[in-house]
């Protein structure tokens, strides 16, 4: 369960071009999941875990953490996401299920890949990550999604009450002073951070590449005045990590368009992310010194295991306490996380899995 060779610490992995963070989803509040994916992917060699600002979520979240330790001697930094105003990341799906046809196909379910949907709840709200995927594929429109986030007034306390290692800030064109509001908060509270991300993309924002080099100019130039280590987070395609070539290829494309001109620190890709980044990546021939400083996988780091999660569910214990699952889990966990481990190693200085 552990590898033959040291893992790199957060700021050096950033720096080598091997970053592999997991987003839990903003939203994600199967907190039995949570604890399992974050131990999952924490044994397969992720630096940082993300999860929702909530209490709740982020016990369930070091619970899985610290089993990883146990096994491993190793721990993610645990990062926390908020946003400073309305975004998709932070939303639940609902319907009322007593409205459906009886005849209906149910495309909502077919697309939903954290199987929250139920015939006769509708959404399950606790395993709702807020894709959005659907919205869309509702025939008759009865799907609706509101807003579930943090609000700007309470970051503080949420901070104080969580003591993560590092927060993710979601922003959007219009709220930098959202952002500086929020950011001030972040420092009255004065919980060591290694890392404030700031995520944006282009994608329902109204961004061209130039207009969002002038969002995250604009957020370094707060970040600077408080002395705070930024990582930049790429949003390609937002909430669509399993859907194909076209996704990675989005994530990859905002990077290209913002890496020779955007503010200093690490940039990072999401957004789309897949097992066909990597290889879209190395395709385009740049030196690993010039590349991204890692990834961040969501949607498919949920879809490859999430069949063995429901599993573990139906026998009434954790993926963790299932060990012919656990070992299935770990192979496709390994297989997304592995390659970006191995960036630019020789095959004598690759991870060895035991």
């Amino acid at each position: 369960m552990t590898t033959s060779a040291p893992r790199l610490s957060g700021d050096d992995a950033l720096a080598q071009g091997r970053w592999v963070k997991l987003i839990c989803g903003a939203s994600n509040q199967d907190l039995a999941s949570i604890a399992d994916l974050c131990a999952l992917y924490a044994v397969a060699g992720v630096h940082c875990v993300d999860v929702a600002a909530d209490l709740a979520v982020v016990r369930a979240a070091r619970l899985g953490l610290q089993w990883a330790f146990e096994h491993t001697g190793q721990r993610p930094w645990l990062m926390v996401s908020v946003s400073d105003g309305a975004d998709a990341h932070f939303r639940k799906a609902a319907f009322d299920p007593t409205l459906c046809p009886s005849d209906c196909p149910r495309p909502c379910e077919a697309v939903c890949p954290a199987e929250a949907i139920d015939a006769e709840a509708g959404v399950v709200r606790d395993r709702c990550y807020g894709c959005g995927r659907c919205l869309p594929a509702c025939p008759l429109g009865l799907i609706a999604a509101s807003d579930h986030r943090v609000g700007l007034q309470d970051l503080g306390p949420v901070l104080e009450q969580l003591r993560p290692d590092a927060l993710e800030i979601h922003t959007a064109p219009g709220r930098l002073d959202d952002f500086q509001r929020m950011v001030d908060q972040v420092v009255a509270a004065a919980i060591p951070l290694r890392r404030l991300a700031v995520s944006c993309g282009l994608e329902g924002h109204g961004l061209n590449p130039e207009g969002l080099i002038r969002e995250l100019w604009g957020r370094h130039q707060v970040l600077r005045r408080l002395a705070l280590k930024p990582l930049w987070q790429l949003d390609g395609r937002p909430m669509s990590g399993d859907v194909g070539l076209g996704t990675a290829r989005a994530a990859l494309r905002l990077w290209q368009q913002v890496r020779t001109s955007a503010p200093p620190g690490p940039l990072q890709l999401a957004g789309g992310t897949n097992a066909a980044t990597l290889d879209l990546l190395d395709g385009l021939g740049i030196p690993r010194s010039q590349g991204p400083a890692g990834v961040a996988f969501g949607g498919r780091a949920r879809a490859l295991v999430q069949p063995l999660l429901q599993e573990a569910e139906a026998r009434q214990c954790s993926l963790r306490d299932w060990p012919e699952g656990w070992s299935q889990a770990l192979e496709l966990a390994r297989s997304l996380v592995d390659p970006w481990l191995a960036r630019g190693l020789t095959p004598q200085q690759q991870p060895e899995s035991c």
